[in-house]
């Protein structure tokens, strides 16, 4: 089958590679529909997130149909079509049971306090081949797999995959309450969903910081309010915004390849920091391998927990769901604890949010599609990599569309669409640079 192989830094192929196949009693097989291309697979092209395995498949989004399920799987069976949660758990320890699917105890080969599973990624997150393939194996499937109903298409499921249950992860982080004033810093997918899930739990305002011109226009189709890094100081701009009290909550949706301002008032205060943040690259990412204007880590890692500390309001909370791997070790702590701040943090417990998330869509309340602004066939994948990695204009989020048959096309949910939380923007937007099948 095809799929997308990591062979190293800066060097990602498409690849003839076998086919999975059952290898334990909870497993099922998907053949994958739709997959897509998230920001936490370029951290592992980058450099910035280690450990990957030469040979290991990407991805860790799909939308498919079960085509095979091992003896343990009761509630599935071949022909459901389904959505794969990104996050692998067992759902049957502790940490599971009590919603914390990714923490699980038992997913992760390398034991109990390993950590989160997911698939596509390094060793120590479980070593699982990834989801940009035309089919994979699903651990503990009765528990991972959510069904979904044809009124959901998969233009709109593979978005519950990983963006829109991260997104209302990093909301609930944040303590998102009735009214709150919520600024999101960083407007890629997790941004972006983030602006409808704030607003579904709560927000009364919504504010979005970013340097790209046309993530900063799709956030303000969803009538936020945007702030330019690169033409205002973002912390003076939301202080001024907020009559100098900050926000109430603030979700940090960018994590370790954050970039500094290229020009403007926030590029000239943070010129004397210039060293400290070449000095944390090199720890974010002691191997790099980019070519050109590709595959370059971010300058700045730490950049925006310290705009997220900044312009929260004291005794706020700050919410953080871009990715920060283990050699990232420097954080405002000082700040934030002067200013009583509550900081929460971690992996997104995927299946807890998925189901609802399913219904939400399907009920009309939500409907996330016009957040994909290309959609690709496989053959285009590494392409579709590099324009995603370099930001440019039009590629916030990039859907691979894997096999047509057993798919509900885009556009074909019967009642989704109709909610007052819909991402605004119209699927007329949506660039086909392949179709939506392969």
């Amino acid at each position: 089958m095809k799929a997308v192989v990591w062979h190293g830094l800066g060097d990602i192929r498409l690849d003839d590679v076998p086919e999975p196949t059952i290898e334990d009693r909870y497993d099922a097989i998907v053949r994958i529909t739709t997959s897509a291309i998230c920001g936490t697979d370029l951290h592992f092209v980058r450099g910035t997130m280690p450990g990957m395995k030469e040979g290991r498949i990407l991805g860790h989004e799909a939308v498919g149909v079960v085509t095979e399920v091992g003896s343990g799987v009761r509630n599935l069976r071949p022909g459901d079509r389904v959505v794969v949660p990104s996050t692998v758990a067992c759902g049957t320890c502790s940490y599971c049971r009590a919603g914390y699917y990714a923490q699980c105890d038992n997913a992760n080969p390398q034991g109990s306090r390993a950590g989160t599973v997911f698939f596509g990624g390094p060793e120590a997150a479980g070593g699982l081949d990834g989801l940009q393939a035309e089919y994979a194996r699903i651990p503990y499937a009765h528990v991972g797999l959510v069904p979904l109903p044809d009124t959901v298409d998969d233009a709109q499921a593979i978005l519950l995959s990983d963006i829109y249950p991260t997104a209302w992860f990093g909301a609930r982080l944040a303590e998102i309450g009735d009214g709150d004033t919520v600024a999101i810093v960083g407007a890629g997918p997790i941004g972006q969903a983030a602006v409808a899930c704030a607003r579904l739990q709560g927000a009364g305002r919504i504010i979005v910081v970013d340097g790209v011109s046309d993530r900063l226009d799709l956030a303000r189709d969803q009538h936020a309010e945007t702030v330019d890094f690169n033409a205002e100081d973002p912390v003076e701009a939301v202080l001024e915004l907020t009559g100098g009290i900050g926000a109430d909550r603030v979700i940090d949706a960018v994590g370790v390849d954050a970039q500094r301002p290229s020009h403007g008032p926030a590029a000239d205060a943070l010129r004397e920091q210039a060293q400290q943040f070449d000095h944390e690259k090199d720890e974010a990412a002691p191997a790099q391998n980019p070519d050109g204007d590709t595959w370059v880590p971010g300058d700045a890692p730490t950049l925006a927990a310290r705009w997220a500390v900044r312009m929260v309001a004291k005794a706020g909370t700050v919410g953080t769901v871009g990715v920060y791997p283990p050699q990232v070790q420097h954080y405002p702590f000082g700040e934030a604890f002067m200013k009583n701040l509550t900081l929460k943090l971690g992996n997104c417990n995927h299946r807890r949010y998925v189901p609802e998330l399913v219904s939400m869509v399907a009920t009309g309340r939500l409907d996330p599609t016009p957040l994909i602004t290309r959609w690709t066939g496989t053959q285009d994948a590494i392409d579709a990599y590099g324009a995603f990695d370099r930001r440019e204009t039009g590629w916030e989020k990039v859907a691979l569309g894997v096999a047509g048959d057993g798919s509900v096309a885009p556009g074909l949910g019967e009642t989704a669409g109709t909610g007052t939380a819909t991402t605004a923007g119209t699927q007329g937007g949506m660039a086909a640079a392949g179709g939506p099948s392969a």
